[in-house]
Protein backbone atom coordinates (compact mmCIF):
# COMPACT_ATOMS: atom_id res chain seq x y z
CA UNK A 1 0.00 0.00 0.00
CA UNK A 2 1.79 3.38 -1.05
CA UNK A 3 1.73 6.26 1.23
CA UNK A 4 1.05 8.57 -1.27
CA UNK A 5 -2.08 6.79 -2.54
CA UNK A 6 -3.38 6.85 1.22
CA UNK A 7 -2.17 10.34 1.05
CA UNK A 8 -4.37 11.15 -2.27
CA UNK A 9 -7.78 8.83 -0.57
CA UNK A 10 -7.54 11.41 2.67
CA UNK A 11 -7.14 14.55 0.35
CA UNK A 12 -10.16 13.38 -1.68
CA UNK A 13 -12.43 12.96 1.32
CA UNK A 14 -11.38 16.32 3.26
CA UNK A 15 -12.06 18.25 -0.02
CA UNK A 16 -14.68 15.58 -0.88
CA UNK A 17 -14.20 16.56 -4.25
CA UNK A 18 -11.40 14.54 -6.91
CA UNK A 19 -10.80 17.59 -8.71
CA UNK A 20 -10.49 20.08 -5.42
CA UNK A 21 -8.18 17.16 -4.17
CA UNK A 22 -6.42 16.78 -7.30
CA UNK A 23 -5.83 20.42 -7.74
CA UNK A 24 -4.10 20.44 -4.48
CA UNK A 25 -1.81 17.95 -4.82
CA UNK A 26 -0.61 18.68 -8.21
CA UNK A 27 -1.86 15.68 -9.89
CA UNK A 28 -4.89 15.56 -12.95
CA UNK A 29 -8.18 14.54 -11.85
CA UNK A 30 -7.17 10.93 -14.26
CA UNK A 31 -4.28 10.23 -12.31
CA UNK A 32 -6.11 10.61 -8.50
CA UNK A 33 -8.83 8.67 -9.54
CA UNK A 34 -6.50 5.76 -10.97
CA UNK A 35 -5.10 5.84 -7.52
CA UNK A 36 -8.06 5.09 -5.71
CA UNK A 37 -9.24 2.66 -8.20
CA UNK A 38 -6.02 1.07 -7.20
CA UNK A 39 -6.33 1.23 -3.45
CA UNK A 40 -9.60 -0.18 -3.60
CA UNK A 41 -8.23 -3.27 -5.60
CA UNK A 42 -5.79 -3.25 -3.17
CA UNK A 43 -8.11 -3.76 -0.01
CA UNK A 44 -10.44 -5.11 -2.05
CA UNK A 45 -13.20 -3.18 -1.31
CA UNK A 46 -15.35 0.34 -2.40
CA UNK A 47 -13.52 3.56 -0.58
CA UNK A 48 -15.86 5.82 -2.25
CA UNK A 49 -19.38 7.05 -2.96
CA UNK A 50 -19.13 9.46 -6.23
CA UNK A 51 -21.48 11.34 -7.38
CA UNK A 52 -22.14 15.05 -8.79
CA UNK A 53 -21.94 16.07 -5.72
CA UNK A 54 -18.08 14.91 -5.11
CA UNK A 55 -17.14 11.94 -2.82
CA UNK A 56 -18.16 10.87 0.46
CA UNK A 57 -16.15 7.39 1.84
CA UNK A 58 -18.24 4.20 2.35
CA UNK A 59 -18.50 2.49 5.91
CA UNK A 60 -15.28 0.73 4.87
CA UNK A 61 -13.52 3.93 3.73
CA UNK A 62 -14.39 5.91 6.96
CA UNK A 63 -12.22 3.03 8.73
CA UNK A 64 -9.20 3.61 6.68
CA UNK A 65 -10.20 7.17 5.81
CA UNK A 66 -9.63 7.79 10.16
CA UNK A 67 -6.26 5.82 10.30
CA UNK A 68 -4.75 7.14 7.76
CA UNK A 69 -5.62 10.65 8.83
CA UNK A 70 -4.08 9.55 11.78
CA UNK A 71 -1.30 8.27 10.43
CA UNK A 72 -0.81 11.54 7.91
CA UNK A 73 -1.02 13.69 10.73
CA UNK A 74 1.90 11.34 12.57
CA UNK A 75 4.13 11.61 9.52
CA UNK A 76 4.02 15.67 9.66
CA UNK A 77 4.70 15.95 12.51
CA UNK A 78 7.66 13.65 12.63
CA UNK A 79 9.25 15.65 9.43
CA UNK A 80 8.33 18.87 11.43
CA UNK A 81 9.96 17.80 14.54
CA UNK A 82 13.35 16.54 12.85
CA UNK A 83 13.15 19.72 11.24
CA UNK A 84 12.79 21.67 14.70
CA UNK A 85 15.63 19.52 16.27
CA UNK A 86 17.86 21.04 13.33
CA UNK A 87 16.95 24.53 14.49
CA UNK A 88 14.50 24.65 11.54
CA UNK A 89 11.32 26.46 13.70
CA UNK A 90 8.35 25.65 11.27
CA UNK A 91 5.29 23.43 11.33
CA UNK A 92 2.12 23.62 12.79
CA UNK A 93 0.76 23.89 16.29
CA UNK A 94 -2.76 22.61 16.99
CA UNK A 95 -4.64 24.03 20.30
CA UNK A 96 -8.08 23.07 21.51
CA UNK A 97 -8.96 25.51 24.61
CA UNK A 98 -12.03 26.00 26.79
CA UNK A 99 -13.22 29.66 26.41
CA UNK A 100 -11.59 30.84 30.16
CA UNK A 101 -8.40 29.74 28.19
CA UNK A 102 -9.58 31.79 24.86
CA UNK A 103 -10.26 34.77 26.98
CA UNK A 104 -6.87 35.26 29.17
CA UNK A 105 -4.37 33.09 29.00
CA UNK A 106 -4.38 31.93 24.98
CA UNK A 107 -3.82 35.68 23.99
CA UNK A 108 -0.36 36.40 25.47
CA UNK A 109 0.70 33.06 25.14
CA UNK A 110 0.16 33.03 21.27
CA UNK A 111 1.56 36.96 21.08
CA UNK A 112 4.91 35.73 22.54
CA UNK A 113 4.99 32.56 20.91
CA UNK A 114 4.81 34.22 17.71
CA UNK A 115 7.08 36.68 18.41
CA UNK A 116 10.12 34.24 18.91
CA UNK A 117 8.66 31.64 16.42
CA UNK A 118 7.22 33.58 13.52
CA UNK A 119 7.05 30.67 11.02
CA UNK A 120 4.87 28.13 13.43
CA UNK A 121 1.10 28.11 12.73
CA UNK A 122 -1.05 28.01 15.39
CA UNK A 123 -4.54 26.18 14.66
CA UNK A 124 -6.75 27.10 17.67
CA UNK A 125 -10.56 25.55 18.49
CA UNK A 126 -12.83 26.56 21.22
CA UNK A 127 -13.91 23.92 22.42
CA UNK A 128 -15.80 23.12 25.92
CA UNK A 129 -15.07 20.91 28.57
CA UNK A 130 -14.43 17.55 28.34
CA UNK A 131 -14.62 17.96 24.56
CA UNK A 132 -11.49 19.09 23.97
CA UNK A 133 -9.38 15.98 25.41
CA UNK A 134 -11.08 13.70 22.73
CA UNK A 135 -10.12 15.65 19.99
CA UNK A 136 -6.00 15.60 22.13
CA UNK A 137 -7.16 11.57 22.39
CA UNK A 138 -7.10 11.24 18.93
CA UNK A 139 -4.51 13.22 17.74
CA UNK A 140 -6.46 15.40 16.09
CA UNK A 141 -5.18 18.43 18.63
CA UNK A 142 -1.67 18.62 19.94
CA UNK A 143 -2.38 20.75 23.39
CA UNK A 144 -5.31 20.53 24.81
CA UNK A 145 -5.91 23.55 27.93
CA UNK A 146 -9.29 23.19 29.90
CA UNK A 147 -10.06 22.50 33.70
CA UNK A 148 -7.64 19.44 35.02
CA UNK A 149 -10.54 16.49 35.14
CA UNK A 150 -10.63 13.51 37.66
CA UNK A 151 -9.23 10.20 36.94
CA UNK A 152 -7.33 10.90 34.14
CA UNK A 153 -5.27 8.04 33.00
CA UNK A 154 -1.63 7.18 34.57
CA UNK A 155 0.68 7.97 31.87
CA UNK A 156 -1.71 9.07 28.74
CA UNK A 157 -1.16 12.62 29.43
CA UNK A 158 1.32 15.19 30.56
CA UNK A 159 -0.68 17.49 32.63
CA UNK A 160 0.33 20.71 34.21
CA UNK A 161 -1.57 23.28 36.49
CA UNK A 162 -1.91 26.94 35.24
CA UNK A 163 -4.65 28.60 36.90
CA UNK A 164 -6.78 27.90 40.19
CA UNK A 165 -10.33 28.87 38.52
CA UNK A 166 -13.84 28.98 39.73
CA UNK A 167 -17.36 28.58 37.72
CA UNK A 168 -20.58 30.41 39.24
CA UNK A 169 -24.29 29.87 39.14
CA UNK A 170 -25.84 32.55 36.87
CA UNK A 171 -28.82 33.04 35.70
CA UNK A 172 -30.76 36.12 33.81
CA UNK A 173 -31.54 39.60 36.00
CA UNK A 174 -35.01 39.42 37.48
CA UNK A 175 -34.91 34.90 37.60
CA UNK A 176 -37.37 33.70 40.18
CA UNK A 177 -34.47 31.44 41.86
CA UNK A 178 -31.75 34.87 41.43
CA UNK A 179 -31.62 34.65 45.36
CA UNK A 180 -31.22 30.98 46.17
CA UNK A 181 -28.45 30.35 49.11
CA UNK A 182 -28.47 26.68 49.19
CA UNK A 183 -27.61 24.42 46.13
CA UNK A 184 -30.53 22.15 47.33
CA UNK A 185 -33.27 24.31 46.18
CA UNK A 186 -31.91 24.56 42.13
CA UNK A 187 -32.37 20.79 42.52
CA UNK A 188 -35.41 21.13 40.20
CA UNK A 189 -34.56 24.00 38.22
CA UNK A 190 -33.99 24.19 34.48
CA UNK A 191 -30.10 23.44 34.21
CA UNK A 192 -28.31 23.80 31.10
CA UNK A 193 -25.42 21.23 30.67
CA UNK A 194 -22.28 22.29 28.57
CA UNK A 195 -20.55 19.71 26.34
CA UNK A 196 -21.17 17.11 24.37
CA UNK A 197 -24.11 15.26 26.80
CA UNK A 198 -25.74 15.34 29.93
CA UNK A 199 -23.24 12.85 31.36
CA UNK A 200 -20.69 15.52 31.35
CA UNK A 201 -20.03 19.22 32.35
CA UNK A 202 -19.71 21.88 35.28
CA UNK A 203 -23.33 21.20 36.65
CA UNK A 204 -23.66 17.20 37.09
CA UNK A 205 -20.18 18.02 38.80
CA UNK A 206 -21.05 21.01 40.69
CA UNK A 207 -23.85 18.58 42.71
CA UNK A 208 -21.92 15.85 42.85
CA UNK A 209 -19.17 17.42 44.83
CA UNK A 210 -21.93 18.23 47.49
CA UNK A 211 -23.54 14.92 47.57
CA UNK A 212 -26.59 15.54 45.74
CA UNK A 213 -27.36 13.95 42.73
CA UNK A 214 -27.69 15.76 39.56
CA UNK A 215 -30.07 17.96 38.25
CA UNK A 216 -32.23 17.09 35.40
CA UNK A 217 -31.14 18.36 31.98
CA UNK A 218 -33.35 21.08 30.14
CA UNK A 219 -30.64 22.24 27.81
CA UNK A 220 -27.46 20.98 26.20
CA UNK A 221 -24.96 23.30 24.72
CA UNK A 222 -21.66 22.69 22.91
CA UNK A 223 -20.62 26.74 22.29
CA UNK A 224 -20.36 29.54 24.84
CA UNK A 225 -22.50 31.64 22.51
CA UNK A 226 -25.40 29.03 23.10
CA UNK A 227 -24.71 28.79 26.82
CA UNK A 228 -25.43 32.94 26.91
CA UNK A 229 -28.34 33.17 24.91
CA UNK A 230 -30.16 30.62 26.31
CA UNK A 231 -29.47 32.04 30.39
CA UNK A 232 -30.23 35.62 28.80
CA UNK A 233 -33.55 34.28 27.16
CA UNK A 234 -35.18 32.31 29.92
CA UNK A 235 -35.81 30.94 33.48
CA UNK A 236 -32.18 28.92 32.89
CA UNK A 237 -29.92 28.35 35.11
CA UNK A 238 -26.21 27.49 34.80
CA UNK A 239 -22.63 27.90 35.38
CA UNK A 240 -20.05 29.98 33.74
CA UNK A 241 -16.59 31.52 34.46
CA UNK A 242 -16.58 33.93 37.13
CA UNK A 243 -14.73 36.37 35.01
CA UNK A 244 -17.41 36.46 32.26
CA UNK A 245 -20.41 36.60 34.85
CA UNK A 246 -18.74 39.89 36.46
CA UNK A 247 -17.58 41.41 33.45
CA UNK A 248 -19.06 44.94 32.88
CA UNK A 249 -20.37 43.89 29.65
CA UNK A 250 -22.06 40.92 31.36
CA UNK A 251 -23.32 41.64 34.51
CA UNK A 252 -25.72 43.75 33.21
CA UNK A 253 -27.48 41.12 32.33
CA UNK A 254 -26.95 38.17 34.42
CA UNK A 255 -26.57 37.36 38.24
CA UNK A 256 -24.31 35.11 40.26
CA UNK A 257 -26.70 33.36 42.56
CA UNK A 258 -24.83 33.15 46.16
CA UNK A 259 -24.73 29.86 47.05
CA UNK A 260 -23.58 29.09 50.60
CA UNK A 261 -21.72 26.24 49.16
CA UNK A 262 -19.41 28.95 47.06
CA UNK A 263 -18.27 28.22 43.38
CA UNK A 264 -17.32 25.25 41.63
CA UNK A 265 -13.48 25.54 42.22
CA UNK A 266 -11.43 23.76 39.36
CA UNK A 267 -7.79 23.67 38.02
CA UNK A 268 -7.09 25.02 34.36
CA UNK A 269 -4.45 23.26 33.25
CA UNK A 270 -2.72 22.19 30.22
CA UNK A 271 -2.56 18.52 28.73
CA UNK A 272 -0.39 16.66 26.01
CA UNK A 273 -0.11 13.01 25.18
CA UNK A 274 2.47 11.54 26.34
CA UNK A 275 4.45 10.96 23.24
CA UNK A 276 3.91 14.83 22.56
CA UNK A 277 5.59 16.03 25.65
CA UNK A 278 9.08 15.97 24.46
CA UNK A 279 8.42 17.85 21.05
CA UNK A 280 10.36 20.88 21.08
CA UNK A 281 7.06 23.20 19.52
CA UNK A 282 5.26 21.96 22.44
CA UNK A 283 7.77 22.60 25.46
CA UNK A 284 8.44 25.88 23.89
CA UNK A 285 4.47 26.52 23.67
CA UNK A 286 4.03 25.25 27.04
CA UNK A 287 6.47 27.52 28.21
CA UNK A 288 4.89 30.72 26.99
CA UNK A 289 1.25 29.38 28.51
CA UNK A 290 3.18 29.09 32.03
CA UNK A 291 4.46 32.67 31.81
CA UNK A 292 1.22 33.99 30.38
CA UNK A 293 -0.52 32.11 33.56
CA UNK A 294 1.71 33.76 36.05
CA UNK A 295 1.22 37.71 34.55
CA UNK A 296 -2.64 36.21 35.32
CA UNK A 297 -1.56 35.19 38.88
CA UNK A 298 -3.75 38.00 40.29
CA UNK A 299 -6.84 36.47 39.18
CA UNK A 300 -5.94 33.57 40.67
CA UNK A 301 -9.08 31.88 42.64
CA UNK A 302 -11.60 34.39 40.25
CA UNK A 303 -10.61 33.06 37.42
CA UNK A 304 -12.63 29.99 35.52
CA UNK A 305 -13.00 28.16 32.10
Amino acid sequence: MKLSALQAYVAAINDGSLRKAAARLGLSQPALSKMLRELEVELGASLVVRSTRGVIPTAQGKVLYERASAADRELTRAVEEIGQLGGRMVGELSIAAVPLAVMLVLPEAVRTFSQQFPEMRLRISEELYIAQLAYLRKGEADVAIGPIPEGLAQGEYLVEPLLPIDMVVAVRKGHPQARCTRLAELSEARWVYTGLSGATGYARELFSRNGLPPPPVAATVNSTLALLALLGSGDFIGLMPAPLARHPVTSSYFDVVPLQEGPLRLTLGVMVREEMAMSVMVRHFLSHLHRAAHHLGGMAGTATS
